[in-house]
């Protein structure tokens, strides 16, 4: 198991600094607020100046740089953990990323610029930074670090990075285009104007662009962080690019809702899992209502129904999250009314704010358990990066503020007929380590009893490596005849899916798998997610109403006063034990079950005393 960060299991939120004039009497205030109210700390965020603000410390000066590591030891003293953003505003960019190192398209030099940033309005919008070039983002890094190195003594400090949002049409790095003809074997430049109508060279292109995402960016970031003495926590959505090897590669993987579905959370938590990480965050309650372009404000702003992000929240720790970052507080002296654009709004003026302690208490202690020994899990599912990779932009109506393309996963969820199993997502990348021995298929501590394959598309590295292993008798499940995606055919592609679909143990059908029982049985099961240690498990059983949060959320959509009734069987250590599972208004549940199938509640009740 890596090295275990936020032992501390209170939620932290982000802390949206505004370019201005900043006080340590307002950076006591604050911290003292959260502190007060059960917060573990904050991730500092560097954003856009306010209308009429007076002007405050220059981007990276010292001034900027003292009241940074002020904020640090500050919170140190008080019990509370602090975070720092790893540049201003999102994707990483600046006035201090030259020409030389900003991204790039196939022609020429990339038009996106960074805007809302900490150097508005005395600077014009930077250049963004490459993502495909691991000698830019050190260039970059190296100055940030430098800017950053007095906050680093102490608790280490995680380096957050945001989400992509890098435009990534014809995205392209110098010498792109003879690493690809080194790897494919054919000139990419030709088909660059017109990629769209070659789906299969478009393939081979996402397929490298993805790889360098990796490479170049998100383990070169890692690696700098622990070079700070600190550790990266990261949101790799939204990137072109194998996300559940992405999110492995980094220190803390960091999903995010509500433009997210909940469920999306499972392609972090498949990744800490798959990587021996404990630690699963997620940017909670975003645009929790729909989203306003800035300068906003969102719908509802101000005026949340607690009970709402009760309700997502939850749904959260079903799909493996751990560790909930608020969304956030805006920088704010005492009185202040100050607000970010695009949040759930966090401080003493918030309408629920007599709310907060409690339930902060309630997800520290969820977060608690579902840090318990490990994820537990019996069925590996195979992500169809190359279904998604082969395709292209979603139907209007699919479309939202987060989602464009097929590949950035957002409708990509385990089928149903996986319900009650606590499937994980891998891709091909774990599978070069896996190994079936004593019946189970090894990938790092991670014991699976089966993979299951439902893709029109497989890559042919992929093909091989599951050839290996149903050659060494691991049950699978195929539900398809895959095809070779690629421009380039391998002249052997049948002459390994046949032998692979006439093994004995490759079955089409789950049933036709001996021994395959479902950790939970049911008709209607509730979300939920399972930790062992030892012989013991932790099952959290969301309220029913989690199942089908989509984006946006309705206002009050948790207001329900039924109480819910689900009768499921637990198979576990050999023992089945049936169980009715009473949810009452707006509760969802926790049991602890012994390795003789003995059920104990645990008690997590928790009741908006102003609903």
């Amino acid at each position: 198991m890596n090295k275990i960060f936020y032992r501390n299991a209170k939620p932290y939120t982000r802390w949206w600094w505004f370019s201005g004039k900043i006080n340590k009497e307002d950076i006591r205030y604050q911290l003292g607020w959260l502190k007060k109210n059960n917060f573990g700390g904050v991730e500092i965020a560097w954003v856009y100046p306010l209308p009429g603000s007076k002007s405050g410390p220059k981007w990276r000066s010292v001034e900027w740089s003292q009241l940074t590591a002020y904020t640090k030891e500050y919170a140190a003293s008080i019990g509370l953990g602090c975070d720092f953003t790893l540049g201003t505003c999102w994707p990483f960019g600046g006035s201090f990323v030259s020409k030389q190192d900003a991204s790039r398209t196939f022609g020429g030099l990339s038009s996106q610029r960074l805007h809302q940033s900490w150097e508005e309005p005395y600077s014009e919008p930077g250049y963004i930074l490459n993502h495909l070039d691991r000698r830019a983002l050190e260039r970059y890094a190296s100055k940030m670090g430098r800017a950053l190195k007095r906050a680093m003594p102490g608790k280490a400090s995680a380096l957050f990075c945001d989400s992509w949002e890098v435009n990534t049409e014809g995205l392209w790095t110098v010498g792109f285009d003879k690493t690809f003809e080194q790897r494919f074997g054919y000139d990419i430049c030709q088909y660059m104007p017109n990629l769209d109508q070659y789906p299969h060279v478009r393939y081979d292109y996402r397929k490298l662009i993805g790889q360098l995402v990796i490479e170049e960016f998100y383990k070169p970031l890692a690696k700098f962080s622990h070079g700070l003495g600190a550790f990266s926590r990261v949101q790799c959505h939204g990137a072109p690019t194998d996300l559940v090897a992405a999110y492995a590669s980094v220190d803390v993987p960091e999903s995010e809702v509500i433009l997210f579905d909940p469920g999306f959370s499972r392609f972090a938590a498949s990744a800490a899992a798959l990587s021996g990480k404990n630690i699963v965050s997620a940017e909670a309650f975003t645009c929790l209502y729909g989203w306003k372009p800035w300068p906003g404000p969102g719908p509802h702003q101000k005026h949340e129904n607690i009970n709402d992000l009760k309700l997502l929240a939850d749904s959260l720790f079903a799909n493996g999250v751990n560790f909930i970052i608020w969304h956030g507080m805006p920088y704010n002296p005492k009185g202040g009314r100050n607000r970010f654009y695009a949040s759930v709004h966090v401080g003493p003026d918030s309408c629920f704010a007599d709310q907060v302690p409690a339930f902060n208490k309630y997800m520290e202690r969820i977060s608690g358990f579902m840090r318990k020994g490990k994820t537990y899990t019996d069925i590996a599912v195979y992500l169809l990066l190359e279904d998604n990779w082969m395709k292209n932009e979603l139907p209007a109506r699919l479309k939202k503020p987060s989602a464009k393309y097929f590949w950035e996963l957002h409708y990509e969820k385990m089928h149903e007929e996986l319900a009650g199993y606590q499937p994980l997502w891998i891709s091909s990348y774990f599978l070069k380590t896996a190994e079936y021995k004593n019946r189970r298929l090894r990938i790092g501590e991670l014991e699976f009893r089966s993979l299951y394959i439902n893709a029109k598309y497989l890559d042919e590295d992929a093909l091989k490596k599951i050839l290996r292993l149903a050659n060494q008798g691991l049950p699978i499940i195929i539900k398809q005849n895959p095809l070779q995606p690629g421009f380039i055919k391998a002249e052997d592609y049948e002459q390994k899916t046949t032998p692979l679909l006439s093994l004995k143990n490759v079955k089409k059908n789950m049933g036709q798998i001996k021994g395959l029982r479902p950790l939970v049985q049911g008709k209607k099961i509730p979300e939920f997610w399972c930790r062992t240690l030892g012989k013991e498990a932790y099952i959290f059983f969301a309220n029913p109403q989690t199942k089908g949060l989509r984006y946006p959320m309705e206002y009050g959509q948790s207001c329900c006063d039924k109480t819910i009734k689900s009768s499921v069987r637990i198979n576990w250590q050999g023992h089945r034990t049936n169980i009715t599972l009473i949810f009452k208004p707006r509760q969802s549940l926790l049991v602890k079950v012994n390795n003789k199938g003995k059920i104990v509640y645990q008690d997590i009740y928790w009741e908006n005393k102003g609903a």
